[in-house]
């Protein structure tokens, strides 16, 4: 009997003809995995690319402006949306202030307006970057911030990720921009 048992032992040691598949069916889950984390990883990037993309784009729309109107201000911040398309699963918070930098380098904010979030207080202080601080000028201050939901989980909690990116840009055409329901004083 034992030597039976021996040469079944043997034999099956010896075969070679299930290897394959047994390698196979315990690789398997760990390349599905590989592959599904880099499937999200490569929309998470691309999702925060688009978000870079719209903080950008709030800028240089509202720094070609002398003056916006509340509905002006509405299709700016809408904007936002158009350019993070297809990532549109949540609505980004979108802010934008203008920044005053009086004649003693104190910089703070003029007016403010925000979709998706709470504007900057007016006039609370703000501190730019320091290569940005010219005394008696002003600023364009662009947030975006976007929560990235994975699709199958594997980064971040459940709540998603979170990108955020901001900008500073200086008006284009004019030394200040006025949004009229904040009555600017510049």
């Amino acid at each position: 009997m034992m030597r039976r048992v021996n040469s079944i032992c043997g034999r099956f040691a010896k075969a070679k003809q299930g290897v394959a598949a047994v390698e196979f069916a315990l690789i398997l889950p760990i390349l599905v995995v590989m592959l599904l984390a880099t499937f999200d990883g490569g929309r998470a990037i691309a999702a925060y690319m688009k978000m870079r993309a719209a903080t950008y784009a709030l800028a240089s729309i509202t720094n070609q402006y002398a003056k916006i109107q509340s509905v002006d201000m509405t299709s700016i911040l809408g904007a936002t949306s158009v350019v993070m398309a297809p990532y549109t699963g949540g609505t980004p918070a979108v802010k934008i202030s203008q920044i005053q930098i009086n004649n003693a380098g104190v910089a703070s904010v003029e007016w403010s307006a925000a979709l998706g979030t709470t504007a900057r207080a007016v006039p609370s202080a703000i501190t730019p970057p320091t290569a940005m601080i010219v005394n008696s000028s002003y600023l364009i201050l662009a947030e975006v911030s976007y929560t990235y939901m994975p699709l199958f989980g594997y980064f971040g909690s459940s709540s998603g990720i979170t990108f955020s990116d901001s900008l500073y840009v200086t008006p284009r055409s004019v030394s200040c921009i006025v949004y009229v329901p904040q009555a600017s004083t510049c």
